[in-house]
């Protein structure tokens, strides 16, 4: 980054959160989502053996890096893998690649070793106890677990039952995914902070039954003005008018072919019958599931999901002190007048991803904002 840039990499233990260093970051693109990993990827210079010195106490898979910009944490995750490159004129750098804390949860594999049939499980419990036990069991369960991940107190009125076994090697984030996308669900996210009394930095579990909402007023955008530029795709391709879920081989007969256990069609009649839509078909396989009202669930779920035309709309805009740094989960009304929209959009969207470029070589600090259509 420039000198004169408002961000800061500060480097630190993954399971301790010391920090171990703070270092300039040039060619920085982050991003972050609610309900998958986001990544970091950035370039230190090494300029000399003093710097090299602390460069290489940067290790991979046990360093995390958090992105400040002012006072506030933008973004935090673990170092996953890095570069180490010399051009022709003899200029080292280490290119770095992160992810957020999320990320971990798809490292580890739910291995109950200490329970007694070795199988976790979570019977009639709401299905937000049952993600915070999943997390709590990746980081206590066995030991170097704990990557200091804090959950809060979130409750959905929604019960589940599941359970895990040893030797399944289901990793915790597929367990958490799958119980997140069944109908009437969840979502989940790792946001950082810094504590304002203590001013210590705070990894959180964020829960949100059936969606996360983030502040209590819109964040209003409109162009001309804040937002810079914006796309509005359109992809048949990605949706459909029918769903299927396909689970586990069901095979009672060693005789016969083991076939998978399908879910009932679930059809977006409205579409086809009224509206005119063409029969177009989603199918999803869940290998793990083997309860035939989980899979119906899970296939009224993804049509809900992605009925007809999927679209995510994204905007870019100029990070200023009035955007916020909590902007996941954060509704915003976006008003645009132009060519296309002559009469005027004016449009409430929850902002589902972010991608930060801070500002450099002349280019201002900007966001792009990914979005769905708000309740």
């Amino acid at each position: 980054m420039p000198t004169n840039t408002p961000y800061r990499a500060i480097f630190c233990d993954l399971l301790t959160d010391n920090t171990i260093d703070i270092l300039p970051l040039r060619d920085v693109t982050v991003d972050d989502y609610i309900g998958k990993a986001g990544s970091l990827s950035g370039t230190v210079p090494v300029p000399n053996a003093e710097m090299a010195a602390r460069v290489r106490r940067i290790e991979e898979g046990r360093t995390s890096v958090y992105l400040q910009r002012g006072t506030d944490l933008w973004w935090g995750g673990i170092i996953w893998t890095s570069t180490l490159q010399s051009d022709d004129q003899g200029i080292l750098t280490l290119g770095i690649q992160a992810a957020t804390f999320e990320s971990y949860a798809g490292r580890r594999m739910i291995r109950p070793v200490n329970t007694a049939d070795k199988t976790l499980s979570f019977p009639d419990n709401d299905q937000l106890d049952i993600a915070r036990g999943l997390w709590a069991d990746m980081q206590t369960g066995l030991d170097g677990g704990n990557i200091l991940v804090t959950p809060g107190a979130e409750t959905s009125g929604v019960h589940r039952t599941v359970s895990y076994r040893d030797g399944d090697e289901t990793s915790y984030q597929d367990a958490l995914d799958s119980l997140a996308a069944l109908e009437d669900g969840f979502e989940y996210h790792v946001t950082v902070y810094t504590d304002p009394v203590s001013g210590s930095r705070v990894r959180r579990l964020v829960l949100g039954h059936p969606r996360i909402g983030t502040g209590s007023t819109d964040l209003v955008l409109d162009r001309p003005g804040t937002i810079l530029s914006y796309s509005f795709p359109r992809d048949a391709t990605r949706g459909g008018t029918t769903a299927r879920a396909r689970g586990a081989s069901i095979n009672s007969d060693q005789a016969s072919e083991s076939r998978p256990l399908a879910s009932a069609i679930a059809v977006a009649d409205q579409l086809i019958e009224q509206a005119g839509y063409p029969r177009i078909d989603l199918t999803s396989d869940h290998n793990d599931i083997s309860d035939q009202a989980t899979l119906d669930a899970l296939a009224r779920a993804e049509l809900a999901a992605a009925t007809g035309a999927v679209v995510i709309p994204e905007i870019s805009i100029r990070l200023d002190d009035l955007v916020p740094t909590a902007l996941l989960g954060r509704t915003a009304r976006v008003r645009i007048t132009d060519e296309w929209f002559t009469e005027g959009l004016d449009v409430r969207y929850r902002i589902i991803g972010v991608k930060v470029s801070p500002a450099q070589r002349g280019r201002p600090d900007t966001a792009e904002l990914y979005l769905e259509e708000a309740a």
